[in-house]
């Protein structure tokens, strides 16, 4: 930007830096020619994705086999073992190079002996067919890919390296470790799909499964933390101690060979949730990439501090509505609130809000984003995808639901400033809205995206089209995207792309061992059996599920394994599938923000400073409607959308209002301080406008006005007493 450009620009500047590449504690920032390398693969990664979805489609197996391969691959390349720490000695500096090297050399090896075994088979034609021997290359390709995986991993963990910017030989070999998985499996596919999970299957085969799970669960581990990998490793453990489990957790159990060779097919890793992140996730997050690449983000976080950044409490309503806005695009709850938290966090506190209560609004915003239409993170597509039904019906309903959650989280923002006597940022410090409003065209990639999509484009074709628009509307702005900029969002995308990969192949392990043993139809039995038909105790029952899978996931991976456990019993209960799928994702989402597991939550509590387990239980309350609208929806089909105009018209008054007095009553303010029995009197008004009956409305509406008419002084306990003689 020229300095002509900034003086015009202003203070139009208080957003820079929001649309900045972020690192997180173990990812490797290489420089020099290994910079160039590593960024030319990121590039061509995307590349790929988008060329194939859009020109030149591949085999759905090998396709989606290339996409886990190639993501593993950039993982380990990019993502360390464990964190890089300043100032203390490891063992790694204890070591003389020679030794390390001779400690490497096995694994090392050892994989490498493998490489080259499937490279062969490509060179000669000769793989392991279907009238080869059981144990046929298990010495040169199987026991040598798990032994050198195993031995190098192990080395990364005791010996991990310390320097930033160089990536680590161990995990060089495991990133090729990842790519001869891939190779050997897309040799074989025409013949793993009639022997994988049967007694056909090779002993090679399996070993090639072996290491790619352990693969899946070493980069889960170092993109997304232990917790999925846990849930992962009982599930996996589950397969095989079947047998001598009790009730309903029984199974006959599963040998080596059938468990691994069926988990890396469509029913497992490269089923359902490999078929998402490889087409709907990647594309939106090049979308993503592109906006964040042309710095259009940092347009919507402006734009919104311009309009309320001047109000009461104005920095708390720029993070509802600019961290809303950018969650429903980037589709992760703790990176969104790490990139926009770091500007508006501080800008909360400056103005009176306590930390905990700062990282707890943008923890809420943040989440709230992956049920904001049109994106919703992707979850709308997922949902599509699993469901059958249509994208816009998915999309449809989610309005309404998503205007009660955005709307309670603001009227808790608001009643906190009003309480607290709260004002918002100085005019002089903000955007100047008629400047920003001349640049409206900047949401124009949204509108296309949703025009597209309504207009029947398939979800892909959209998508593509919309990261187009965002590269063409950058050309109106001062960051035009040229060449350059273009490959960097194609850079950044990759990298922003590598958690969704290795999550979602986690779960499908956990999805396959649903499918494989049966356990999701039997707990569905079981939960129609402790809920006795009935309904709101089985969405009882599948809200605490939901939320406790769903702690320390990512909301894609914890929507796909709470579907497959408990959707079909809930649908068996007689409850729609859309209501069934949108109750299970809403508690999958808010599961970021909920105690004591509140992913979105600690990292607001980073950046602020703040105490986790505080800021989350303040998230939780900042979120609370996102805790009744699910059940709101079950009871009242009209809020998503199904039903006449009056119907709508009414739950969606009657619900808004109810919100209004839930925020009031979790704040313990109304038209002033609020005692606790008024609260609690002012909570139950709010129960009742929210359920959407009449009656219920009512007598709502009729508490809400006697604790008005109290505050306002109308109505004393003294004029009460009299009122009864």
């Amino acid at each position: 930007m020229t300095a002509t450009e900034k003086d015009d620009a202003g203070p139009a500047l208080i957003a820079d830096g929001v649309d900045a590449e972020i690192y997180t504690g173990n990812q490797r920032i290489p420089i020099g020619t290994t910079h160039l390398v590593i960024a030319g693969l990121c590039v061509l990664y995307t590349m790929f994705h988008v060329a194939v979805m859009n020109f030149y489609p591949l085999e759905p197996w090998v396709y989606r086999l290339i996409h886990v391969g190639g993501g593993l691959a950039l993982a380990f390349a990019l993502f360390s073992s464990s964190l890089f720490k300043t100032g203390e000695e490891t063992p790694r500096q204890q070591m003389a190079q020679s030794r390390y090297m001779l400690l490497l050399a096995p694994g090392a090896v050892a994989i490498a002996v493998a490489f080259l075994t499937v490279v062969s088979f490509y060179l000669t034609d000769a793989g392991i067919s279907q009238a080869s021997g059981k144990t046929d290359g298990v010495w040169s390709f199987g026991y040598p890919l798990v032994a050198g995986t195993i031995w190098l991993m192990v080395m990364g963990w005791v010996v991990p390296g310390r320097d930033r910017s160089r990536i680590d030989l161990s995990d060089v070999f495991l990133a090729l470790a990842a790519v001869t998985v891939a190779l050997y499996i897309i040799y074989h596919a025409p013949f793993l799909r009639l022997r994988a999970g049967t007694g056909l299957a090779k002993d090679a085969d399996m070993l090639a499964a072996l290491a790619g799970v352990i693969l899946i669960l070493e980069a889960t581990r170092r993109l997304a933390g232990l917790a999925l990998v846990l849930i992962a490793a009982v599930f996996i453990l589950y397969s095989f101690i079947g047998p001598w489990l009790p009730g309903i957790l029984q199974h006959r159990g599963y040998s080596m060979s059938r468990f691994f060779t069926y988990i890396y097919t469509d029913q497992g890793i490269l089923g359902p949730t490999t078929a998402i992140s490889s087409t709907y996730i990647i594309l939106f997050v090049v979308f993503a990439a592109f906006l964040q690449a042309s710095r259009v983000g940092e347009y919507f976080v402006n734009f919104a501090f311009a309009a309320a950044g001047g109000q009461r409490g104005g920095p708390a309503k720029v993070a509802v509505f600019g961290s809303g806005l950018m969650g429903m695009i980037n589709g992760t709850s703790a990176g969104n609130v790490v990139a926009t938290g770091s500007l508006t966090i501080p800008l909360m506190k400056r103005v009176g809000y306590k930390p905990q209560t700062a990282a707890a609004v943008e923890a809420a915003a943040s989440s709230g984003g992956q049920i904001l239409p049109p994106i919703m993170g992707a979850g709308a597509f997922i949902m599509s995808e699993i469901t059958g039904i249509a994208y816009s019906e998915i999309v449809i309903a989610a309005i309404i639901p998503a205007l009660l959650y955005f709307a309670s989280v603001f009227f808790n923002v608001d009643i906190y400033a009003q309480k607290f006597g709260m004002k918002g940022l100085p005019r002089e410090e903000l955007p100047q809205f008629k400047k920003l409003a001349k640049q409206v065209y900047l949401f124009l990639p949204i509108i296309i995206l949703i025009t597209a999509l309504f207009l029947n484009y398939s979800v892909i074709r959209a998508g593509t089209l919309a990261m187009a628009s965002a590269a063409v509307v950058s050309w109106l702005t001062p960051y035009k995207m040229g060449t350059r900029s273009i490959l960097y969002a194609f850079e950044i995308a990759t990298k922003m792309s590598l958690q969704l990969v290795a999550v979602c192949a986690a779960a499908g392990i956990i999805v396959g061992v649903i499918a494989l043993t049966g356990i999701g139809t039997r707990f569905s039995s079981l939960l129609l059996g402790l809920a006795d038909q009935n309904q709101v105790v089985a969405l009882f029952f599948a809200m605490i599920v939901s939320i406790i899978l769903g702690m320390g996931m990512p909301t894609t991976a914890a929507y796909a394994v709470a579907a497959s456990v408990i959707a079909p019993g809930l649908i068996q209960m007689g409850i729609e599938p859309l209501t069934a799928h949108f109750f299970i994702f809403y508690f999958a989402v808010m599961s970021a923000i909920t105690p004591p597991v509140a992913l979105a939550a600690y990292a607001g509590a980073a950046i602020a400073q703040s105490d986790p387990m505080k800021t989350s239980v303040e998230s939780f309350k900042m979120g609370l409607a996102a805790f009744v609208v699910p059940f709101m929806f079950f009871t009242s089909p009209a809020l998503l959308m199904q039903g006449t105009g009056g119907e709508i018209a009414h739950v969606v008054i009657s619900a808004g209002f109810g919100i209004f007095l839930l925020s009031s009553a979790v704040q313990g303010w109304y038209f002033g301080t609020l005692s606790t029995p008024l609260r609690i009197v002012l909570l139950l008004a709010a129960m009742g406008m929210i359920e959407g009956g009449w009656i219920t409305d009512g007598i709502g509406l009729a508490a809400a006005i006697f604790v008005w008419a109290l505050q306002k002084k109308f109505v004393t306990p003294k004029t009460m007493a009299r009122g009864l003689d």
